[in-house]
Formats: C-alpha cells, structure tokens, sequence
C-alpha cells in the first residue's frame, strides 16, 4: 500500500517523530474481528470515490494521549471546579478552561464565530405534598409521595390539578410502526391517564427476535414512554415499577424524581409534555389492577404478545401538584476543524463536561469531582483535537463538549433539537463517558452492540490492536439510551458508545472486574471520584486510539454508515437522507 508522508508540521504538533498518512481503497464497512459484529454499510454508501486517508499514529502518539489525558482530568476535577455542575461558577471555569484550550490548540468556533452554545433550562421543583387519588368501584387509594408514587412534570407551571381522568391500560405504551406493533391502536386517549409497563416485551420473552429479547431498546425506557403518551394526547402516564424490568430498586425513583428537575426552557413553556408524569409502586399498581379485575402477571405476559389490545381499568385519578420554577442558563462547548473539501459533512466527537457539583449538606469532602466521569472524557476531546489539527480531515470534525448530561442529558439533547450541522449532513458520532483507568485491557465492551455500522469500523481498528469486542453485559439496563449519544441516535445519526472492558493486560478478567466493581461501590457519583497521579490512563489512551481511527475513517472518506436491521433508528435516518436526494 503506497505511503505519503505527512509534512514535519504534523510531527512537530504531535509532539511525535512521525506519523504517517495511507491511501487505499474506501473502507465498506465489512471487516469484522470475528466476534459477532453485525451489519456493513449498504453498497450506495460504500460506492463514492475509492479514496481513504488515514494519519497512522505511532508509541510517541499514544504517550502524549496519555499525557494530555491526566493534563486535563487533572485540572477538570481539581477542588476549584467544585464539581462542575451547570449554572454554577464551577461550571463557568469549566467551559472557560475547554474554550481557551480548544483556542490554544488552534480549533476553530464550533458555532459560528462562538465555541458556545447557549442552552437556556428550567428547573422545577414539585412539591413533595404532591397528591395522586385513584378511584374504582368500591376501591379509593391516596397514594404516598415517596414510598407509593412519585409524580412530576416538565411543564412550567406552579400549578397542574386534574379530576377523575380516565385510566387505561396500555401494555407497554408502545409504538413501533417497523415492528408492527401499536399498544394504542383502536383506543383514544386524549385526555386520559395511561397506566404504563416498564421495560419492553423482549424483556418478558427473553426471546432475541422479539425486540431484542433480554437486551433493551429505546421503547422500554421510561423517557420513551412518557413521550409517546403525550403523543397520543394523554393527561397524565403512570409507568409502573418492577425491580427486575427497570433494573433498579424503588429507592431509586424517589431519590432521582424528586427535589429540583432540570428540563430544557421551551417556547411553548412544556405544552408539549406530559401535564403529569408519574411512577407508581408495584404494590398499588397491583391492587388497582385487582380492583379491576385484572392480574399484574398475567397481564405482562399477554402485553409481550402481538396484537396485544388496551384495557379501559373502570377507574380514575386525581393530580395535584404545587411547582417552584427557576430559569438558568448554561452552555456547551463546541470547536472544530473544518474539512478540506467536504465541510459541509461532519463527523461528531462528544463528551459531556458537566458533573454533580457540590453538596454543602455532606460532613467533610463535599465536592463531587467527577474525574472519571468524565473528566476524563472531556479531556479526551482536547487530546483528539490536537491530532486532527496536526493533518486536517476532508470532511469537519467537530469536538462537542455537553452540558447538563447528569440532569438528564440536556445538552445534547438541546443540540439534538438546534443543531449546528443538519443531523442528515452529519456521519456519524462517538461520544466518550468515562474512560477507564485500569491500564491496558484485551477486550472493548461495546453499548449498543451490533445496532449500527460504526461498530465495524471499532472492529477493524481493535483487532489492530489485538483487541476483541464484547457486548454490554448489563444490555437490559438499557445504557445506550442513558448517554448523549443516543441525543443524535434518536434523530437518525449512527452513534458509537463503546469503552475498555474489565480483560486487564496485566491481571485478568477477574481483576477488572473487582476494579469496575470498586469503583462503582465506592466512588461513582461520589466525592470519591478524584483525580491521582497514580491513575493509570495507558489504557485510555488505546480506547482514544481507536476513537480516533474511526473519526479518521470517516472524516477521509465518503462512508455513510448506516443502522443494521431492526434499529428503531433505522427508518428515521433512511428519511432524512432520504431529503438530500
């Protein structure tokens, strides 16, 4: 394969004693490691010039990844940043320190002539004297804030009452036009309140072509749910808990529903939303099932099935909710290097930069540093930056670092919603939340496998590495749809969540895992998650590696990777590019 150079410009802005730039044939996307990849890019996307550019790093590289990864964690979650939450002086430092760095490197203003994307949010606060009143025949429950129900809203007003709304059982609340199946069809909602299965039927059947069997999709998340009741016009949504299916605890709606919620300012003031949105305990959810007639077990089962038909419950409930409202603004931070000859096409690397701030409550540490997450990943976006400034791509790369993920992943969302580049002119994204810090490992665990074509990519470039790829062992968690990615995901752009495994180079699997383990008991989302000296980012830096293969392999091509079969992304992309044509 014939070698060009690149000039000595690139070398001395990596710091490195070369690098090197590879012409060949377009990559189509089929390369697989072997272990289990689906999908290739379709043969329109994979048929343009058969050209490939690809800048080849070297030890050197990978030491100034390494170097550039504990530079910036190291401040980013320093005690001055006190926990980098939006809105706050603390997360003012942050997005100051990523605009002068990104400057400082060279990176042009991701919008327009600012490296700022203003993201207005309200926060609401319901009053825990909330109410929710449910009456049957012969059957009357006041439920308990906290321990019973939690319910919430996302529209800005101090106050939402609503009498005696209908409820109806709706399954799952699901509709999915390429699965063929609709919970809602044949029944009007429109001013009723839905009663609400977690999870989605795949988890009931466990069976991999229903859905996707134990592995969630975005129809079982709750966010899902609550959107597509709202859709249908319902008063209100009551999405019933069950430990295995949500997987999580009760404890954790509480703990999470309640006190202040961050939620985008909107024009319309949240109209659009919900007026109430609710979880409801199993307990009383079963006995109001009973009330009518129904079996809680018996009904998750014949939901999971086809042609599965809404159930009116006979019964009605009452919402009263008394809200605080405060409006802020924060911001994301977005720089790029614009594409030689293809700029108008943008390939997305992000990270969100905001973390739990400080919790003047607490005895002792009270600042959430957040260094693995993400620092760590913001961090990343600046160690990638300086390498794609060095040998600029054909086609803009941006570098987005979010605000507001903790909060419910509001800044990506925002871009989602405003976005700078048309979601149909975008390639791709890879988003980077919270790298790991155990040194090297064998294996890269992939969130979403197998759901789009960026995970070929991945596979090519890992098994470079003499890596493999394994899929998320938690998949009915549902971790895909709980990170920024999944902000563009849900407009159709392929995104790529993938991160180190637990397969230590040094240790062994076992080790990983109990470090993994460690960590999450002891320190994520906790004043323990602080940057050491000690930490050891050589692994981190393979992951950015490959990161920056596959940007490369996208930026210096005219690949336009798609979703693999069965994605409920898959139609809304195949639309939007369908516009450009």
């Amino acid at each position: 394969m014939k070698k060009i150079w690149v000039t000595a410009l690139c070398a001395a802005a990596l710091g490195l004693g070369g690098c090197e730039r590879q012409s060949g044939q377009e990559h189509s996307g089929q390369e697989h490691s072997g272990e289990g990849v689906t999908g290739s890019v379709q043969p329109e996307q994979a048929a343009a010039q058969p050209r490939s550019t690809t800048v080849q790093l070297n030890q050197a590289a990978l030491a100034q990844f390494e170097q550039d990864l504990h530079r910036h964690t190291a401040v980013l979650s320093a005690d001055e940043f006190e926990g980098r939450a939006p809105a706050t002086p603390g997360g003012e430092k942050t997005i100051n320190y990523l605009q002068q760095e990104f400057a400082a490197l060279g990176l042009e203003p991701g919008n327009g002539d600012s490296y700022f994307q203003r993201v207005p949010v309200a926060e609401i606060t319901t009053d825990p004297t909330a109410q929710l009143r449910i009456k049957a025949e012969g059957y009357t429950a006041d439920l308990a804030y906290g321990t019973e129900m939690v319910v919430f809203t996302q529209q800005q007003k101090e106050r939402i009452a609503i009498e005696d709304s209908e409820l109806v059982f709706v399954g799952y609340g699901i509709n999915a036009p390429e699965r063929d199946w609709n919970d809602y069809a044949g029944i009007d909602v429109a001013g009723k309140t839905v009663v609400i299965l977690v999870n989605d039927p795949g988890f009931i059947t466990q069976d991999p072509a229903h859905f996707t069997g134990n592995a969630m999709t975005y129809y079982g998340r709750w966010t899902y749910k609550y959107e597509e009741a709202a859709r249908q016009g319902a008063a209100a949504a009551l999405v019933i808990h069950d430990t295995a299916p949500a997987a999580y605890p009760w404890e954790v709606v509480p703990n999470s529903w309640s006190g202040p919620q961050i939620h985008l300012q909107r024009a319309d003031k949240g109209e659009s939303k919900l007026p109430v949105e609710a979880w409801i305990h199993l307990q009383p959810a079963t006995e109001l099932l009973r009330a009518a007639g129904l079996d809680y077990d018996t009904l998750k089962r014949e939901a999971a099935q086809p042609g599965f038909k809404a159930i009116p419950l006979n019964a009605a409930a009452s919402f009263s909710l008394q809200n605080s409202i405060r409006y802020v603004e924060s911001r994301n931070v977005i720089a790029k290097i614009s594409g030689s000859e293809r700029a108008d096409e943008v390939v997305i690397y992000m990270a969100h930069w905001d973390h739990l701030g400080r919790d003047t409550s607490l005895e002792g540490d009270q600042i959430y540093n957040g260094a693995v997450d993400n620092a760590t990943g913001t961090a990343a976006l600046l160690a990638l930056g300086r390498v794609f400034k060095a040998a600029p791509p054909q086609r803009t790369v941006m570098f987005m670092a979010v605000t507001a993920e903790e909060s419910g992943l509001l800044g990506s969302k925002f871009y989602g919603e405003n976005p700078i580049y048309p979601h149909n002119k975008t390639v791709g994204a890879i988003n980077i939340d919270a790298m790991g810090s155990i040194g090297p490992v064998r294996d890269v665990t992939v969130i979403g496998h197998g759901f789009n074509q960026l995970q070929d990519y991945l596979a090519r470039h890992a098994q470079k590495q003499g890596r493999y790829i394994v899929p998320d062992q938690n998949a009915e968690k549902g971790f895909y749809y709980r990170s920024d990615h999944f902000s563009l995901a849900k407009h159709g752009v392929p995104a790529l969540y993938a991160e180190g495994g637990h397969d230590s180079v040094a240790h062994g699997k076992e080790w990983g895992k109990q470090q993994q383990d460690d960590y999450t008991a002891n320190r994520y989302h906790k004043p323990g998650d602080e940057y050491h000296e000690e930490m050891d980012l050589s692994g981190a830096a393979q992951d950015l590696e490959l990161y920056f293969y596959i940007g490369s392999d996208l930026a210096n091509s005219n690949d336009w990777p798609g979703w693999n079969a069965g994605s409920e992304f898959k139609l809304i992309r195949e639309k939007s590019r369908a516009e450009l044509k």
